[in-house]
């Protein structure tokens, strides 16, 4: 027999192979060492490879496949990992709604099936038997499709045949935003879907809290953001927005010179949402300007909001493009571009705070989503005037651009949590219920008040805190002098602050913000003291949101103390329910707030409310905004108690029954006391600042037309009759039975920093 010789080639750095380096072995050992390397490779051979995730996709309408194709893309991108399959169904099929199957085709994806599901009729019926036809025609398709899991996204009727289906027929769901609240039927379907869906992909944290406390199992809930940031994000600034919004709206359309309108039916209330539509058109009819406008999904309803549509004559309106369908890349380019957006679709409250555009999110559809500050709610309205209202507040206006519903890394978190996906694991999903008490009932004023806000007033002379309940309970107090250096007051402010959240803890309240309370003219959008009073020195020009919301990582808002008063009254006083109503503040100064149609005015500038430097008299007194004859200058504390040291240097002030010792500093009570007690030269004073405020609110009253004038304020009780008679001698006759009240509330500005804060957090609506 032949030797055979095994070479082997050891290679050295720096050197080639030496083919003369032979080591000889004999036929034993060349024997099993072959043998050795055939069972490794018969092993890798055997050893089966990791198969492909089969994914299938199902999309019914143009909104749901705006959130789904991101991921698609990513699917796709992905074929030694994934594979896709795509079902279309729903209102993607309908003419009337645009063929919008169209764009999957021009996106590239092959779709597997078509399923026309949709039963014409556009009412609750309608709905059912879509639903119903659904289902009959579903198994077949996922039955031979055979996918590892299934894809649905939101809320749709559509949506829910489809995970009805896969649910019965024992294949894996993955539902895309769900845990969100939205307030019509919606939720009732969302939720549904939760239930049947083996895992979850929310959009915010508050989604996956609710899915959470729905039982759902934490390790399976994914938070991802919203698909469609990823393309939004990266693609709204596109060179080309400018042609596109010629496209679409006309040549002569400029940016942020036009309105995006989008409205759907209400299926828990189609007549009262048919009532909203038809007050929106009116409204932006009357506002004029260009207005793209979408037609309505195929919810029960939305028949009859196309009627009254036509009925208005909108698609032949010189001002309105009316369109079936924008492709969302385009969309995009339209919303972050708008000058508003209105109506109640997702897109308004969700992906237009990515831009800042503002937003008029109007009735109940949307009730409890999480939103930006961009978006103003009209939740009813009789006529077309509120809407019109919130048009001139929101139209033009930019807000800071919010990532609440994703940063842009949605797809990839989603794409790696589908491959951790374990298809071993048992199919049937289990529940993780709360371990149950013996004792499990609860007070609803305790849940209420647990919920709290701290709020700071920062006033001339001290620096108060608080804790401040829903129902506006003041839990607790702090109380310092205020300093007079801006570096000072932070500091304590911060001080105070850390040391009521330490204390809120024993106490049960939960802290949602923080409210502050200032003097002078203030830009709530930005949280900065524009210009301060001369009681509080060196408070110009600062920014007081960004050290607190820094340090104390919470949210803060800051307004004007007068404003902070007329919201206070609004949650917790006189004006709660009251549309429109004025508050003035008599103390130190005089200020207040207006509330006009149920929202604070700022005014272009901020000193819409600037109420104690109405002018009454040409040749006044000079008042400390360098003026003369303001209603501060006759009314304030600081007025009354410089009239109080006239009479008391002229020996004119003291009767009997009034004592003041040396030391003691003459004020505007000792001025009432005199008065109280006889005084005729103090009644004067009191009377011509009685009637100076007076006149003033005449002013008011024939300017804004308010229904309640309330009084707040230290001196308010002093000036609730001279106001009440002025009314009656000077103002217009319909303005005469204006009510004056006198506030209840102890702490204005507390509470009213507080609402500033709890109205937010809580998603106050009017």
């Amino acid at each position: 027999m032949r030797k055979l010789r095994l070479h082997t080639h050891t290679m050295m750095p720096g050197h080639a192979r030496n083919p003369h380096s032979v080591q000889v072995r004999n036929s034993h050992e060349l024997y099993y060492l072959r043998m050795q390397r055939a069972q490794e490779k018969m092993e890798r051979s055997e050893k089966p490879k990791k198969e492909r995730l089969r994914v299938c996709v199902a999309t019914c309408n143009r909104a749901d496949y705006s959130k789904l194709a991101p991921i698609m893309f990513g699917i796709k991108s992905h074929p030694d990992i994934f594979d896709l399959e795509v079902v279309v169904l729903g209102s993607h099929l309908i003419d009337d709604y645009g063929n919008t199957f169209r764009m999957i085709e021009q996106d590239d994806f092959d779709i597997g099936s078509k399923l026309h599901t949709i039963v014409r009729g556009e009412d609750e019926a309608a709905m059912v038997e879509s639903v119903g036809l659904a289902l009959v025609k579903l198994p077949d398709v996922l039955q031979r499709l055979a996918p590892d899991i299934l894809l649905v996204h939101g809320d749709r009727f559509d949506a829910l045949a489809l995970a009805t289906a896969a649910a019965l027929m024992n294949i894996r769901i993955l539902h895309l935003e769900g845990g969100e609240v939205s307030g019509t039927i919606d939720d009732s379907i969302r939720h549904a879907i939760s239930k049947l869906a083996h895992y979850h992909a929310v959009c915010t944290l508050s989604a996956e809290r609710h899915l959470i406390s729905m039982c759902e199992d934490h390790s399976r809930i994914l938070l991802a953001g919203c698909p469609s940031y990823d393309k939004l994000l990266s693609a709204y600034k596109r060179d080309d927005y400018a042609d596109i919004i010629k496209s679409w709206i006309g040549d002569d359309v400029k940016e942020q010179d036009y309105i995006v309108a989008l409205q759907h039916p209400v299926t828990t209330d189609i007549k009262n949402s048919i009532k909203i539509y038809e007050l929106m058109l009116d409204a932006l009819v009357s506002f004029n300007k260009k207005t793209l406008i979408l037609f309505p999904n195929i919810d029960a309803g939305s028949k009859e909001m196309v009627r009254v549509m036509r009925r208005k004559g909108i698609e032949q309106h010189q001002n309105f493009r009316a369109v079936k369908h924008v492709p969302f890349d385009q969309f995009i380019q339209l919303v972050a571009h708008a000058g508003c957006m209105i109506g109640n679709s997702s897109c308004g409250v969700r992906e237009a705070g990515a831009f800042g555009t503002p937003v008029i999110n109007l009735g109940t559809r949307q009730t409890g989503r999480e939103t930006g500050e961009n978006v103003l709610h009209v939740r009813d309205a009789d006529t077309h005037n509120k809407i019109y209202h919130a048009l001139e507040l929101q139209f033009g206006k930019r807000y800071p651009c919010s990532k609440i519903y994703g940063d842009g890394n949605a797809v990839q978190r989603i794409l790696k949590f589908l491959q951790t996906i374990d298809l071993s694991e048992p199919l049937q999903k289990k529940f993780c219920f709360p371990p149950v008490k013996e004792c499990i009932s609860q007070d609803i004023d305790h849940i209420l008040e647990t919920q709290s806000a701290l709020s700071v007033d920062l006033g001339g002379t001290n620096l108060r805190v608080g804790i401040v309940s829903m129902k506006g309970k003041v839990v607790k107090k702090y109380v310092q002098l205020n300093p007079k250096t801006f570096e000072e007051r932070i500091e304590l402010i911060l001080t105070m602050c850390k040391q009521a959240m330490a204390d809120a803890v024993h106490l049960n309240c939960r802290i949602l913000g923080v409210g502050v309370s200032t003097g002078g003219r203030v830009n709530p959008q930005d949280g900065v003291v524009l210009h301060s009073t001369k009681l509080i020195k060196e408070w110009s020009s600062v920014d007081i949101r960004t050290p607190l919301s820094s340090a104390l990582h919470l949210p803060v808002w800051v307004d004007n103390d007068g404003n902070c008063a007329a919201l206070a009254e609004r949650k917790f006083g006189h004006g709660k329910g009251v549309e429109n109503f004025v508050t003035i503040i008599t103390g130190t100064g005089i200020g207040g707030g207006i509330i006009q149609h149920n929202e604070l005015i700022h005014g272009n500038t901020f000193c819409a409310a600037e109420l104690g430097h109405i002018v009454v008299s040409l040749e006044g007194p000079e008042c400390m905004c360098g003026g003369h004859g303001c209603i501060e200058a006759y009314s304030s504390g600081l007025a009354l108690q410089r009239e109080a040291k006239r009479l008391h240097d002229e020996d004119l002030l003291l009767v009997e029954g009034m004592t003041l010792n040396n030391k003691e500093q003459v004020n505007a009570i000792h001025l009432i006391n005199a008065a109280r007690l006889g005084n005729s030269k103090a009644e004067t004073v009191l009377h011509t600042a009685g009637t100076a405020l007076g006149l003033g609110i005449v002013n008011i009253l024939h300017m804004i037309n308010p229904s309640l004038v309330i009084l707040s304020g230290v001196l308010a009780v002093h000036y609730e009759t001279p106001v009440r008679q002025v009314i009656g001698q000077r103002a217009l006759l319909t303005a005469q039975g204006t009510n004056v009240m006198v506030s209840d509330l102890e702490d204005p500005a507390l509470l009213g920093a507080a609402s500033m804060v709890l109205d937010y957090t809580t998603r106050r609506t009017y």
